[in-house]
């Protein structure tokens, strides 16, 4: 590069005295910028919070400069939300997260005024779906959101803010720039463990002890959306002929994909959120008439007539059978397919289902090589999934396979019995357990 030190520019550049270090920006005077630009409340964390560690490293790949986060908070107009009809609902979900989107580009253009240098990830959608299925989000909002001091997670795993309750959207700027005052979490949770979010619930996601069923949500509430789509689309692909086509997806269920398509991805459920009380705006109606407020808000949503969309043999179509047996069982595929070993293993706490594994007490052993080679010990015992690198403890049963081979055949792409005869899959134990394995995890 040395045939360049003498260039115009660069002896000019060369020649400037050094900056200063920049001073910290105002917390109030930032705070009151965010407000101007439409928040309704906003938050300061600073890049290197313990609590958000795990982030660190996709926000500065998202904008290395990053010093300090803003998080922003922008309130739903309840009533749309707790509405039975699901366009509703739908149409206040997208107008805000439009206007999270809105405001998060103002506080940008005027931090940009001033020569800060700021950028806004999505509030919702678009994602980085080249990324799919692993984690096609830039920035996770809620434990920022969290870390900001406003809120905490529920037991429905949406944040509650102390005042508007958990009827609100989340955005995050990112700033070259450090404050001169940030924000700690509160310090208490809003969540009054009412337990309505457990009741509203179509497909048994949300448990009463905390437990949450990942796959059980995202198959019904994102039916329109991602894996959904996909298994929509391969369906059309599987199908003879039209009347084929008819008799696995009906006129009303194409209409629906079609709205989604052509306006934005249309939520099923959501009703966790529309039958939480908390937040100081939201708890008055429910602490004056609790049964009052269930009647009204919680029982439309559970007697609503709709389809439920659920794995075959997963806890959520046993649950929607005996709890709502008025909504009708629609039986899909969730479309989640592992890309990868990693992806396999970090999906299997999101896909197990509990209520399945009862009286298993095994452990397994995974030994992957070619393409991808890695070890590992999953355990089921006591209806609880644990997953841990390397061997730990004595295996009731040994899966050595084919790194490609394994994810083919997790996608009903390959024959296992094809597989183990060519020594692609091999198994040291019970052929029984493997089975069991399988009934933890349909897809």
């Amino acid at each position: 590069m040395a045939k360049f030190d003498h260039h115009p520019t660069v002896r000019w550049w060369r020649e400037q005295p050094v900056a200063p270090a920049r001073a910290k920006l105002n917390v109030d005077s930032l705070r009151s910028l965010c407000l101007e630009a439409g928040a309704d409340d906003v938050g300061f964390v600073e890049l290197n919070r313990s609590t958000i560690a795990d982030q660190r490293s996709d926000i500065l790949t998202a904008f290395a400069p990053t010093q300090t986060l803003i998080s922003i908070v922008c309130r739903m107009n309840r009533e749309n939300v707790r509405a039975p009809a699901r366009s509703v609902a739908n149409l206040e979900f997208h107008a805000n997260y439009d206007e999270v989107n809105e405001v998060a580009r103002a506080i940008v253009k005027r931090l940009d005024q001033v020569g800060v240098r700021a950028l806004y990830p999505s509030a919702g959608f678009p994602m980085e779906m080249d990324r799919f299925p692993g984690k096609i989000w830039v920035v996770s909002h809620k434990p920022v959101a969290v870390a900001a001091g406003l809120g905490h997670m529920g037991l429905h795993r949406n944040v509650i803010h102390p005042k508007f309750g958990n009827f609100i959207s989340l955005g995050t700027v990112l700033i070259d720039a450090e404050v001169t005052e940030y924000n700690q979490p509160i310090a208490y949770n809003p969540c009054i463990d009412c337990k309505l979010c457990v009741a509203a619930c179509p497909v048994g996601a949300i448990a009463p002890d905390g437990h949450f069923n990942f796959s059980a949500c995202y198959t019904h509430n994102y039916r329109e959306l991602m894996s959904g789509f996909t298994d929509w689309a391969e369906t059309i692909a599987d199908s003879k002929n039209a009347h084929d086509y008819r008799q696995k997806v009906n006129a009303s269920e194409s209409a629906s994909m079609w709205q989604s398509l052509s306006f934005k991805a249309n939520y099923k459920a959501a009703y966790c959120i529309a039958a939480c009380p908390a937040g100081e705006d939201v708890i008055a109606p429910f602490l004056s008439d609790r049964v009052g407020f269930v009647q009204e808000i919680v029982k439309p949503l559970q007697e609503k007539p709709e389809p439920i969309y659920v794995v075959p043999g997963s806890d959520a179509e046993a649950y929607v059978a005996k709890r709502f047996p008025h909504k009708t069982i629609r039986r899909v595929s969730s479309g989640i397919r592992p890309q990868s070993i990693p992806g396999f293993l970090f999906g299997l706490p999101l896909l197990f289902q509990r209520e399945q594994s009862r009286g298993l007490n095994v452990t397994y052993h995974f030994t992957f090589f070619g393409a991808e080679s890695c070890q590992a010990t999953v355990t089921i015992r006591d209806r609880a999934l644990h997953v841990e690198k390397g061997f730990v403890g004595t295996a009731d049963l040994a899966i050595v396979a084919d790194s490609e081979t394994w994810l083919g055949f997790l996608a009903k792409e390959q024959n296992l019995l094809w597989a183990m005869l060519r020594r692609k899959i091999r198994l040291k134990g019970s052929l029984k357990l493997l089975q069991a394995f399988g009934k933890c995890f349909p897809a």
